[in-house]
This record gives C-alpha cells, sequence and structure tokens, in this order.
C-alpha cells in the first residue's frame, strides 16, 4: 500500500475506485466497504484508493475536541488499511480551511482534481462541504458532467458501521473485551512506552512493565485486570531479541488508580509471565485478550499478592483453553 500525505504528492491513478472516510478502527464494518471498494476495483481493472483524515475532523470542528477517543492512532491505522489490501491511502490535513469549502468546490477542487476517479463508493448520507451542504444526490449530479460513477453504501452497512463503533467503544470502556473484540475482528491493542515505576510490584513477586501511552486520543479500555499478549520492541529497530526469539510473550495487565497502595494517578501495568529482561525505554505493544476482574482495594499486601497468584492462574487458564 502506498501512503500519501500531501496532495502535491498524488500520482496519476488508474481507474481510481474512492471512498472516504475515519475508518477508525477498521472493523469488520468497515472491512464490508473494503470489499465492495477492491471487488469494483477489481471488475474495472483499476486502484482502490481510501481517503481520511488527520487529525479527525472531530477535533477541528468539534466544541470539546479534547473529548475524542479514537481506536487507533494513525500509524495503527495505516498498518490495518495495509494489511486489507488496499492500494493507495491518502491521509488529507484536515484544517479549517479544508472544513470551509463549499460542496461543489469539495466536489470539483478536491476529489475531481486530485483523483480522477473512475467510481466513489459513499453512503446515502455521507455529508461534506462547508455546513454539511453536499450530499449523495449532489455527488451524484456532478458525476455526469465530470465524468464518474457514484455506488451507494447500503443503509443496512453503514448502520452496523455505527453500531459497531459505538459498541467497541462502550465495551472497552466498561472492560467488555470479548464484544470489542469480537466487533473488531482482531484482539484491541495498544502501544506505550515502558518508564520506571515505584518498584512495589517487584517487592511482592510480580514485577510490572510501567506504560506511558504517547497517544492522548488512543482510548484505554476501563479499570481493572486482564490477560494480555505483549510484544517488545525499542522504537529505533522495531524487535527485541526477545520477541524475535519467542513471538507474542503472555501476561496479565492491570488498568486503574492502585487503591490498595492509595494510588491516584491512573496506571497501566504489565506483568509478562517468564520474563527478566530490561526493557525501560522500549515500546510495548498490548494486545488485549480477556478481561478477568475489577479493581478491588485489598487490606493488606499479602492480601494483594494472594489475588494476584489467583489472576495469573486465571490468565494462564484462559490461554491454555
Amino acid at each position: 500500500m502506498k501512503v500519501y500525505q500531501e496532495l502535491s504528492t498524488l500520482p496519476i491513478f488508474n481507474k481510481a475506485v474512492v471512498t472516504i472516510g475515519t475508518f477508525d478502527g477498521v472493523h469488520l464494518g468497515h472491512k464490508q466497504i473494503i470489499k465492495q471498494l477492491k471487488e469494483t476495483a477489481e471488475n474495472i481493472g483499476g486502484e482502490t484508493v481510501i481517503i481520511t483524515f488527520h487529525p479527525h475532523p472531530r477535533k477541528v470542528i468539534s466544541s470539546v475536541p479534547g473529548d475524542i477517543k479514537l481506536l487507533n492512532t494513525l500509524k495503527e491505522k495505516i498498518t490495518l488499511l495495509d494489511t486489507a489490501g488496499i492500494d493507495h491511502l491518502v491521509i488529507v490535513p484536515f484544517n479549517h480551511a479544508f472544513a470551509n469549502q463549499t460542496a461543489a468546490e469539495y466536489i470539483k477542487d478536491f476529489l475531481w482534481k486530485n483523483f480522477k476517479p473512475h467510481t466513489i463508493i459513499i453512503g446515502y448520507d455521507h455529508r461534506f462541504g462547508k455546513g454539511r451542504e453536499g450530499d449523495y444526490h449532489l455527488m451524484d449530479q456532478y458525476s455526469m458532467s465530470l465524468d464518474f460513477n457514484v455506488k451507494e453504501i447500503p443503509e443496512q452497512v453503514l448502520n452496523e458501521i455505527i453500531v459497531s463503533s459505538t459498541r467497541i467503544r462502550e465495551s472497552l470502556l466498561k472492560s467488555d473485551i470479548d464484544t470489542a473484540n469480537k466487533f473488531l475482528g482482531y484482539d484491541y491493542f495498544f502501544e506505550g512506552i515502558v518508564i520506571e515505576g515505584n518498584k512495589l510490584g517487584r517487592t511482592i513477586g510480580y514485577p510490572t512493565a510501567n506504560l506511558q501511552i504517547e497517544s492522548e486520543e488512543k482510548l484505554i479500555p476501563g479499570n481493572g485486570v486482564y490477560a494480555v499478549e505483549v510484544q517488545v520492541g525499542n522504537q529505533e529497530s522495531g524487535v527485541s531479541s526477545r520477541e524475535s526469539a519467542v513471538g507474542s510473550l503472555k501476561g496479565m495487565m492491570n488498568i486503574g488508580v492502585r487503591p490498595t497502595v492509595d494510588g491516584k494517578k491512573r496506571m497501566i501495568e504489565v506483568n509478562i509471565f517468564d520474563f527478566d529482561e530490561d526493557i525501560y525505554t522500549q515500546t510495548l505493544k498490548v494486545h488485549v485478550k480477556h478481561y478477568i476482574r475489577g479493581e478491588v482495594k485489598f487490606n493488606s499486601l499479602d492480601e494483594l499478592k494472594g489475588q494476584l497468584l489467583k489472576d495469573k492462574v486465571s490468565a494462564k487458564t484462559f490461554f491454555k483453553s
């Protein structure tokens, strides 16, 4: 997949079959659109093109942009769309000037001028242009004079996407990992840099990697204990010797404020089973597999230690099954 982040770098596409959207999550609902995109391109000997935006449009035009939490970072979305087999991904810098285009300008000066599309696939309720004045019918009108085809994404598919995105976000916040992963079609994941903590876990036999999440927009699951698979790699080389030798490592993760030790700051701590390497400053990619229990305040560290043993047994039982 070729990725473009500036319109000036776009090539001349061969019978471009284009769709437009945020594609946050690249979940099973999105995969239906991608399937239609690929089938249409294959039938005409053309190329698939997805147009997406960065930053997220709501972050630019929303009155409360800080409230936006995304299922994917831009890097993650690029990887997922590449895996889906798209030919071209165009990441349009979204700003107020772009948002203030009229609907006609959007069609003629943005879509037609830059992509010369053979076919545009959009939803019946797709809105574009200043004040969201443009819609499928306007696009269809311009298609005749500009000589391109317009295909409508069925209402049923669009509803599935809306429901899926909402269900995934709600499920993650409620720690319902099984539901989230079912709608995603893959295990939810995130990355963080391993930073130094207070090393309390080490003193009770459960050393943890404390993670600092770089993207403030990334949605983190609700508080609790989870079974996870992790990959360890630093940002420069990408993969550590340990990961390249054994692949993903299994472990358990706690998200929360650690009430037993009077913690106040929300933290993400990962205990990797049978692992004792120094991985400070390295990147940890965490795949969230299964929810074990909610966050609990224990009466003593011994009681906490006893529960951690039970959690480890629960996690290992999950992986065996």
